[in-house]
C-alpha cells in the first residue's frame, strides 16, 4: 500500500467530521471572537476551509513562500459565511483528496518547505508537512471551531463518539 493510500482513510474521516463543525457555524455570529487576541468566527473557519487547499498546494510543489520579496504576502480568501464557507470546503477537501491519491512514495519523501521572504521556516518530507502542517493543524483550528460553537450555545456535534449536545 502507498501511503498516500495509507492516509486517504483518515482524510476521510477528518474531512466528514470537519464538515459537520463548519455546518453548525451560525451565520450571525462570524464576527464574533472569544478573545481580543482570538481569531473571529469568520477568520478561523476560513483558515480552516483554506487550509485543504494548501494540502493541494504541498502536494502539487515543491516548496511556497508566504511572503515573497518584492511581492504582497499570502492573503487567504475569507468566506461570507456558512454555506460559502462549506461550498468552498467542499471544493478544496475534493482537490486535496484527488491530489493526495494521486501521489506516488517517492514525492511523499522528497523535501517540502515553507518558505518566508524567501528564508526558509521548515523543510521536512512532504509526507512530513502533509501530517503536521495540514492534517493535524485542521484538527487543531476544528477542535478550536468546537470551542466556538460551545461559548455561543450552539450545538456540537460528535466527532470520534458521541457529544454532550448529541446522545445516541
Amino acid at each position: 500500500m502507498s501511503i498516500a493510500a495509507s492516509m486517504l482513510p483518515e482524510l476521510d474521516i477528518e474531512l466528514k467530521n470537519t464538515r459537520k463543525v463548519l455546518e453548525r457555524l451560525p451565520d450571525e455570529s462570524f464576527g464574533w471572537k472569544p478573545h481580543a487576541r482570538s481569531m473571529s468566527l469568520l477568520h478561523l473557519s476560513s483558515h480552516v476551509v483554506n487550509m485543504l487547499a494548501w494540502g493541494t498546494m504541498t502536494v502539487q510543489t515543491d516548496s511556497f513562500d508566504v511572503a515573497p520579496v518584492g511581492q504582497e504576502p499570502m492573503k487567504s480568501p475569507e468566506h461570507s459565511g456558512r454555506a460559502a464557507a462549506l461550498e468552498a470546503f467542499d471544493r478544496n477537501a475534493a482537490e486535496f483528496r484527488s491530489a493526495l491519491a494521486a501521489v506516488e512514495d517517492g514525492e511523499m519523501m522528497q523535501t517540502w518547505s515553507l518558505l518566508a521572504g524567501g528564508e526558509v521556516i521548515f523543510a521536512m518530507p512532504r509526507v512530513a508537512a502533509l501530517r503536521s502542517m495540514i492534517l493535524n493543524h485542521l484538527i487543531h483550528h476544528r477542535a478550536q471551531l468546537t470551542v466556538y460553537l460551545r461559548l455561543l450555545d450552539k450545538p456540537v456535534p460528535a466527532l470520534y463518539g458521541p457529544s454532550a449536545d448529541e446522545n445516541f
